[in-house]
């Protein structure tokens, strides 16, 4: 899966920033990247804290360039641009504050172009990872959300399901109807969904798989009543139209989705119903508790999450990484750009 990756990386150099320098995961990752050349590494935090915690633990990162947010020469430039990107949400003192932080000023490295990707949450939570870029990088044209997906990956079993793709399991906690002032709805809680699969989608197409999305659901095709059934089902309608050059169908209960015997009695003619591989839930606990099943229990690995409709490469880790899945992150995040 990760061809296509560094085929990327090694005709496009880009430059990571990681937001906790000193972490011993991050630094071992690190030194693995810049040994074996893959991309440039900006390793964020005190000089002399990110050395002495690499000679510690015997991490060569002597070609990663170490940043120390309080004693940054461009501070007062990027103050002033994070000023104008927060258009008066906060002050001057407050930018200044936050940017001592290595979320922020990661993530303003990465708006001034000085990065052109991301990569946090060994120690931050997803918030806190999600939130400055939300501020500061924002979501790119037409999207009106970020979600996230997880790819799933095992040696074993059906070809058709070595590799899955799961959203949205990290972000979003469910979907409702954006209002303006009056009430209006300006962006339906389908729509939002919608864009899931269709982002979700476009991921896995990435990672080289033919996406068949399924909408799942606990109905298939208006058999249970209720909850999120009327939500699945709109979004499906959505997403058909936002994207037609996409396989996308629903609602469907998961044996519908990976069963052809089960899905074509249930939903006769589906072009996804038994066979799909991209999956997208209608809420985050639906979508959670399914990519950790599939992990534990089923054999995969679990690459992610994914952030989806950011305008740059910003990813999350699990605050219980180990250095491997930083390792493996940081190419995807790079490698997506």
């Amino acid at each position: 899966m990760f061809t296509a990756l560094l085929k990327n990386l090694k005709e496009n150099r880009r430059t990571i920033v990681f937001t906790e320098g000193p972490d011993a995961r991050i630094q071992e990752a690190a030194a693995r990247l810049l040994q074996e050349d893959l991309m440039d590494v900006i390793l964020v935090g005190g000089v002399e804290e990110v050395k002495s915690a690499s000679a510690k633990n015997g991490f060569d990162v002597s070609k990663a360039e170490i940043i120390d947010p309080e004693a940054y020469d461009g501070m007062d430039a990027m103050v002033a641009k994070m000023v104008e990107l927060r258009k008066g949400k906060m002050s001057e003192d407050d930018c200044r504050a936050a940017l001592k932080k290595g979320n922020y000023f990661g993530t303003m490295l990465v708006k001034m172009g000085k990065a052109d990707a991301l990569l946090g949450g060994a120690t931050y939570s997803t918030a806190d990872t999600v939130r400055p870029a939300l501020q500061l990088i924002k979501t790119k044209p037409g999207a009106h959300l970020v979600s996230s997906c997880f790819i799933m990956k095992r040696d074993t079993g059906d070809d058709a399901l070595k590799m899955l793709c799961m959203g949205d399991c990290a972000i979003n906690i469910s979907y409702e109807d954006s209002v303006d002032k009056e009430g209006n709805v300006t962006v339906s809680a389908a729509q939002k969904l919608a864009e899931v699969a269709v982002e979700s989608a476009r991921t896995a197409s990435f990672f080289g798989i033919e996406p068949k999305v399924a909408m799942l659901s606990f109905s298939t095709k208006g058999s249970g009543k209720g909850a999120t059934v009327p939500l699945s089902a709109a979004a499906t309608k959505a997403a058909q139209e936002l994207a037609p050059e996409f396989a996308i169908d629903g609602e469907m209960q998961f044996d519908a989705a990976v069963s052809p015997t089960v899905g074509q009695l249930k939903f006769p003619g589906s072009r996804v119903a038994g066979y799909a591989n991209t999956f997208v839930f209608p809420n985050i606990e639906a979508g959670n508790i399914g990519y950790k099943i599939a992990q534990r229990l089923g054999g995969y690995e679990a690459y992610g999450p994914i952030l989806q409709g950011l305008n740059a490469p910003i990813n999350d880790l699990s605050r219980g990484c180990n250095a491997e899945e930083v390792y493996k992150m940081a190419i995807i995040t790079a490698g997506m750009k």
